[in-house]
C-alpha cells in the first residue's frame, strides 16, 4: 500500500505543477490578475483559436486526472491498514 501511496503523491505533485502552468498559459480575458501583470499588453501575441481550444482540452483532461488522483489518494489513505 505504501508504494501506491508514494506513486499517487508523486503523480499529484506533477499534475499540480502542470495544471498550474497550463492555467497560467491561458489568455487573459481582461480586468483581472492577468492585466495587473501585463497580460493586457500582449493581446497581439495571443494564441489562435485552435491553439486556445487545444489548451482548454488539455487543461480539462489534466484537471480530471488531478481530481482522480486526489480521490484515489484519499481512498488509499482512508482504507490503508496501519500495522
Amino acid at each position: 500500500m505504501d508504494v501506491i501511496k508514494l506513486v499517487l503523491q508523486i503523480l499529484l505533485g506533477i499534475t499540480s505543477l502542470l495544471l498550474t502552468l497550463l492555467i497560467l498559459l491561458h489568455k487573459g480575458r481582461g480586468g483581472g490578475m492577468s492585466d495587473m501583470f501585463g497580460g493586457g499588453m500582449t493581446t497581439s501575441l495571443g494564441s489562435s483559436g485552435v491553439a486556445e481550444r487545444n489548451l482548454n482540452r488539455v487543461t480539462i483532461i489534466l484537471g480530471v486526472i488531478w481530481a482522480a488522483v486526489i480521490i484515489g489518494l484519499g481512498l488509499v489513505m482512508r482504507f490503508s491498514v496501519e500495522s
